[in-house]
C-alpha cells in the first residue's frame, strides 16, 4: 500500500485508470501499446515500484514500535507531500470551487486510504493486509465492467480471501481485517476521485494537492500518538526513507512506464501487489505464510489481474 501508494486494479467506469496502491499513484493514463525492448524496460519499471512500495511498507512496520501506526503514516505522508510540492510546484489559482471539492475529497480518500492499512499492518502480516485491500479496487472493477466474467473474477477473489481466513485465523484478527477492508473501500473511492482530479488539474497537481490535503488530515492524529518523538533525527529519517521508496520511487517509475506501456498491462502488472507484500513481509518482517495462504494469495492476484482484463475489453 500506501499507502500509498502502489496499484492493483482498475475502475472500470474511471475510464483507463491505473491504480497504483494504499501508496498508490494518481496519474491519469490514455495511453496505446508498445513492443520490443520498450515493453521490456516498462515490464521492469512497473515490478520495481510495485517492489518499492510494498517493501516500504514493511520497512513502515518498523517504524510502528517507536511512533505508532498513526505517527508513521503522518510522518510518512507529510514529507511525501513535502517532496511532491517540492518536484511539481502546482498552480493554486484559476481553479472552481467544484474542482476544490473533488481534491479534497481525492485528499481524504488518500489519507483515509493509508490510515487504515497502516492499521492493518499493524495489526495483522503485510500480505493478508494487501490481499484484503485489494478487494476494494477489485470489487469496483468488477462491478463497473458489468459483465459475467467481472462477476466470476470477484467470486475467485472472494473465495481466496475465505481461503486466507480459513487457513490461517490464528494470525488474522477482526480488527485487522476490517481495518484492511475499510482501507480497500477507501481504495476504491480513491480511484474514482483520482479519475476526477486528473481531468480538472495538469500533471501532478492534483496528487501533490491532495497529498498535502491528506497530510493536513493526519499530522493532528499522528502528532497526538507519536508527540515528539516524530521529531527524533532517526525517526525523521526512516520516515524520509519511507516516504521516498512508498511515493517517490513508484510515482517517478509508474510515469516512466506509462511511456512505454499499454495502460491495461500496467494495471495487470501490478496486480501483482499481494504476492510481492507477502515476500516483503517474510523478508523484512519473518512473516511467514501457511501454504493455505499463499494459495489464497495467488486467488486473488489472478482475480484482480482476470477483472483488470476483462474490464478493458
Amino acid at each position: 500500500m500506501a499507502g500509498p501508494t502502489a496499484a492493483a486494479g482498475a475502475a472500470g467506469a474511471a475510464g483507463a485508470e491505473a491504480a497504483a496502491g494504499p501508496e498508490t499513484s494518481a496519474v491519469r493514463v490514455h495511453v496505446g501499446g508498445s513492443t520490443g525492448r520498450g515493453s521490456l524496460t516498462g515490464v521492469g519499471l512497473v515490478l520495481a515500484g510495485t517492489v518499492s512500495v510494498q517493501f516500504g511498507s514493511a520497512f513502515a512496520a518498523l517504524l510502528f514500535p517507536r511512533a505508532g501506526a498513526l505517527g508513521t503514516v503522518a510522518l510518512r505522508i507529510a514529507l511525501a507531500a513535502v517532496l511532491l510540492l517540492l518536484v511539481t510546484r502546482p498552480r493554486l489559482r484559476g481553479y472552481t470551487r467544484a474542482d476544490w471539492t473533488v481534491v479534497a475529497g481525492f485528499g481524504l480518500a488518500l489519507g483515509g486510504m493509508n490510515m487504515l492499512f497502516y492499521q492493518a499492518i499493524d495489526r495483522i502480516p503485510l500480505g493478508p493486509a494487501v490481499t484484503l485491500e485489494v478487494l476494494g479496487p477489485l470489487l469496483l472493477s468488477a462491478v463497473t465492467s458489468r459483465r459475467a466474467a467481472g462477476l466470476l473474477w470477484a467470486g475467485l477473489a472472494l473465495a481466496g480471501v475465505y481461503l486466507l481466513g480459513s487457513g490461517g485465523f490464528d494470525q488474522l484478527t477482526l480488527s485487522g481485517v476490517a481495518f484492511a477492508l475499510g482501507a480497500g473501500a477507501m481504495w476504491a473511492a480513491y480511484i474514482l476521485l483520482n479519475a476526477r482530479a486528473g481531468a480538472r488539474f495538469p500533471r501532478l497537481d492534483g496528487l501533490a494537492i491532495a497529498m498535502s490535503v491528506a497530510a493536513l488530515v493526519s499530522l493532528p492524529l499522528g502528532l497526538t500518538s507519536a508527540g515528539t518523538t516524530l521529531l527524533d533525527p532517526g525517526v525523521l529519517a526512516l520516515g524520509l526513507a519511507i516516504a521516498v521508496m512508498s511515493s517517490g520511487v513508484p510515482y517517478t517509475l509508474e510515469l516512466l512506464a506509462l511511456r512505454r506501456l499499454p495502460a491495461a498491462t500496467f494495471a495487470v502488472l501490478t496486480s501483482l501487489a499481494p504476492a510481492v507484500a507477502a515476500l516483503a513481509g517474510y523478508l523484512v518482517l519473518h512473516q511467514g505464510l501457511s501454504a493455505a495462504q499463499c494459495a489464497a494469495i495467488a486467488m486473488v492476484v489472478a482475480a484482480s489481474a482476470g477483472a483488470v482484463r476483462t474490464g478493458r475489453r
